[in-house]
């Protein structure tokens, strides 16, 4: 049986609403990291790379949606950093391949900590009916992601 479908405006401002408060949330779980640290696009190349494995600098820039001398720039800094190293292609002498370093891996981990922590104490904070509305969302939330 199909769902009565909502007001458009109701829909439009829930839309709305939605964007800011996740925006908001994005933005403050990055502020839990040290604002010294890597950039977002930094960021998401260590991200790929750790959950796709090592890449050339054009498919990393296809992943990313940059131009190849954007992500260039990136890979030289990161590699400056120690955070990712060269590699050579094992069937293409002429590709190099850009793969995470231990270093990398760490600065990830650290990341991630240092967000999980935030929202752990901020999730303590709710009262317990609060909480069970946000882990009851955390499914539907997921599947809008995934569609």
């Amino acid at each position: 049986m199909p769902r009565p479908a909502q007001p458009h405006a109701a829909l439009e401002s829930a839309v709305s609403d939605l964007t800011v408060a996740v925006g908001q949330l994005l933005r403050r779980l990055r502020s839990q990291t040290d604002p010294s640290d890597l950039n977002l696009s930094q960021h998401a190349v260590l991200s790929r790379l750790d959950q796709q494995g090592a890449m050339t600098t054009a498919e990393l820039a296809r992943a990313e949606s940059m131009k190849p001398q954007s992500m260039g720039a990136i890979l030289a800094s990161l590699e400056q950093e120690g955070m990712v190293a060269r590699q050579p292609h094992p069937t293409d002498g002429r590709q190099i391949l850009f793969a995470l370093t231990a270093g990398g891996t760490e600065v990830r981990r650290q990341r991630g900590l240092a967000k999980r922590a935030w929202l752990l104490a901020a999730m303590g904070t709710l009262e317990p009916e609060e909480l069970q509305t946000v882990i009851a969302a955390i499914p539907l939330i997921k599947r809008l992601g995934e569609s």
